[in-house]
């Protein structure tokens, strides 16, 4: 793909975790993709990534997934993006960024490794983004 393809690739793709259809994110991994969060369990095939999807969308009635940048490196496409939404079981307000770093080919996300800063995430979700 070329940077103008990977660039609406991942528009595409930050919409679908907009969408509140979590089928519609694995829609853009192969169908062996694999996506891993924060060096967990990796989620295998559309299956397993619209379970992961579900979850996030699940915890968060009103996700909103902003596209803050892509970078092209060494390794793949690093897909920056900030998550905003309201936690469903605590009602705080969470705003945490983090990247996806992308293997892609023909099209879709053959390996997605997902990072953010699960203690900052945690204590958002217990506190809320202006928590201290």
């Amino acid at each position: 793909m070329n940077p103008e393809e990977v660039r609406d690739f991942a528009e595409r793709y930050t919409a679908a975790w907009c969408s509140g259809d979590p089928a519609e994110v694995a829609r853009h991994y192969a169908p062996e993709g694999s996506l891993t969060i924060n060096d967990g369990t990796p989620s295998v095939g559309y299956e397993d990534i619209t379970a992961a999807a579900k979850a996030f969308m699940d915890a968060f009635p009103d996700l909103t997934v902003l596209f803050d940048d892509l970078q092209a490196g060494p390794h793949g496409q690093e897909y920056h993006w900030t998550l905003d939404g309201t936690h469903s079981e605590t009602g705080n307000h969470v705003r945490v960024s983090g990247y996806e770093l992308w293997d892609l080919g023909d099209g879709v996300i053959r390996t997605s490794r997902g990072y953010y800063n699960q203690q900052e995430y945690d204590r958002q979700v217990s506190g809320g983004a202006g928590a201290v």
